[in-house]
């Protein structure tokens, strides 16, 4: 598991059930593995944003915030939130129309028992983290946007 960098996001991941944490921790995962992967998102900023573990390109200024959150209020649900601002949602619900669960314009929505098409999951995280960024990402079969190696 990735070292937590700022403490109050690991206290956090802490204090959720044992079974979100590992779902959790998987996207903290995939965000930082995209991140990684395309050239001029630079190192992410892991920092809380309404009480919420957020991913922020504040080095490169390329993309919008991405956070993940459990809420107790629907204990088998966990969800990744995009700027509600933003056209990401309204792309993921046209590249990935049955692949995904949306709540309005700001989320994608999962059940406990889902299993997450990585694939589509990681074009979803790097449509946001390059969101201001002048290449737009295309969604390849092979999985890898376009601009990672």
């Amino acid at each position: 598991m990735r070292p937590f960098d700022n403490v109050a996001v690991g206290e956090v991941f802490e204090a959720y059930p044992a079974n979100m944490r590992i779902k959790l921790l998987a996207l903290r995962e995939l965000i930082f593995e995209t991140a990684g992967s395309i050239q001029g998102v630079g190192k992410l900023e892991e920092t809380l944003k309404w009480g919420e573990p957020a991913y922020v390109t504040s080095q490169s200024k390329s993309g919008s915030t991405v956070r993940i959150d459990w809420k107790k209020s629907n204990p088998s649900r966990y969800a990744m939130y995009f700027n509600c601002k933003t056209t990401l949602i309204d792309t993921f619900r046209t590249v990935f129309p049955s692949e995904f669960k949306f709540e309005g314009n700001r989320a994608i929505v999962f059940d406990e028992s889902d299993v997450v098409s990585t694939e589509a999951l990681a074009f979803c995280v790097a449509a946001a983290l390059t969101y201001h960024s002048k290449r737009p990402l295309t969604h390849h079969s092979s999985g890898t946007p376009n601009g990672a190696p």
